[in-house]
């Protein structure tokens, strides 16, 4: 019996495009994402995300509008991947401290990755199920028990700030994984990792590129802990 746990709503947008009506809006949107990324190469603000620098004084400037720009700036490099977030998460720390600088980090973040997840789900997910070899991969991955898998799956990356988090987010939008356990694994997820970098934000940002290599192995390490324990210890019984 195939069971797929995404929503009706979410299956009759998957379904109510025709494949013409999917390829163009597929083309459309990467032309509107080139346009953007050229626009902010062009006009030099892409060289100011990537340096850490330059943006804490830049979001440093716009006084109380530094928090909404921090959030739309994360939406806005998981959505587009060549742009960098781990920049804009050291300057949210480095500016507003562990506690706020984490949530204004964990808001652009989740709603970035809720973003990806719809464009895939909405372009790609009817496109991966019209072929043969991949339609009995996904009904297996729509179990229940599959699911969880795909969940602790989404949760486990989110933890590792090496493995691209817009990929995670694209790819999780084409398999049956429904929208509330990929919101609940990301968030449960991107909360302590966002909250490790935002918390060594100042140190950060004037670390060198092999100092910075080696803070990020560190928070990786520590947020990877509870699921190495919980490894070792159902071994043990």
């Amino acid at each position: 019996m195939r069971v797929f746990p995404i929503t009706t709503t979410e299956m009759h947008m998957a379904t109510k495009l025709s494949v013409k009506q999917t390829l163009f809006l597929g083309l459309t949107l990467l032309m509107c994402l080139a346009a953007l990324y050229w626009i902010l190469m062009e006009t030099g603000a892409l060289s100011v995300l990537t340096d850490k620098q330059a943006l804490r004084e830049w979001v440093d400037r716009l006084g109380v509008w530094g928090p909404l720009a921090i959030i739309f700036m994360m939406m806005t490099a998981i959505v587009m991947s060549p742009i960098p977030s781990g920049p804009i998460a050291m300057v949210a720390g480095a500016l507003y401290g562990p506690v706020w600088g984490t949530a204004y980090v964990v808001i652009g973040a989740e709603a970035g990755a809720l973003l990806a997840f719809c464009i895939a789900r909405l372009l790609g997910y009817e496109v991966m199920q019209r072929w043969p070899r991949t339609r009995p991969i996904l009904n297996w991955l729509g179990k229940e028990r599959s699911q969880t898998g795909l969940m602790l799956i989404v949760f486990a990356s989110r933890l590792v700030p090496f493995l691209s988090f817009d990929a995670v987010s694209y790819a999780a939008g084409i398999t049956p994984l429904s929208f509330w356990r990929f919101l609940i694994a990301t968030l449960a997820g991107v909360i302590p990792t966002a909250y490790l970098i935002v918390m060594f934000g100042e140190v950060l940002i004037t670390a060198d590129s092999r100092g910075l290599t080696i803070a990020l192995i560190l928070i990786s390490g520590i947020t990877l802990l509870p699921l190495l324990a919980k490894r070792l210890w159902s071994r043990r019984t």
